[in-house]
């Protein structure tokens, strides 16, 4: 028995502007995030019935990323990271794997940077 590789849904750089950070002037004047996706799920039912129910809704995803990167404030990239993916792989049955890439251009830090940012990689059930 051979298994397939899986396919993806990509979703770039969805902005938001929220109050994450570990220090005052971020969690007061707030800033603008980036979460980038990257879905592991089967398309090729999808792909066959060029049904929409068939496959993972992008517009459904990027509602989910906005809603959990507004609504709650968080201390650490990572942790935001991680309730998206959690939070994802709660909603959607058809993930299989999820990548959140979650950059933060305006860090504090004493260099001149283009941005930081925390990738991770969550599977269902493990």
């Amino acid at each position: 028995m051979t298994t397939r590789p899986l396919d993806h849904i990509l979703i770039r750089r969805i902005a938001v502007f929220a109050y994450h950070g570990n220090n005052d002037e971020e969690k007061k004047l707030g800033q603008r995030f980036y979460v980038s996706l990257d879905i592991g799920f089967d398309a090729e039912p999808a792909g066959h019935s060029d049904d929409w129910n068939e496959t993972v809704c992008y517009g459904q995803m990027t509602a989910l990323v906005t809603r959990v990167a507004t609504s709650r404030r968080f201390r650490l990239i990572e942790a935001l990271a991680q309730t998206v993916a959690d939070e994802a792989l709660a909603e959607f049955p058809r993930v299989e794997r999820i990548s959140v890439e979650v950059e933060k251009p305006s860090a504090p830090v004493p260099a001149i940077i283009d941005s930081v940012a925390v990738k991770i990689t969550r599977v269902r059930g493990g």
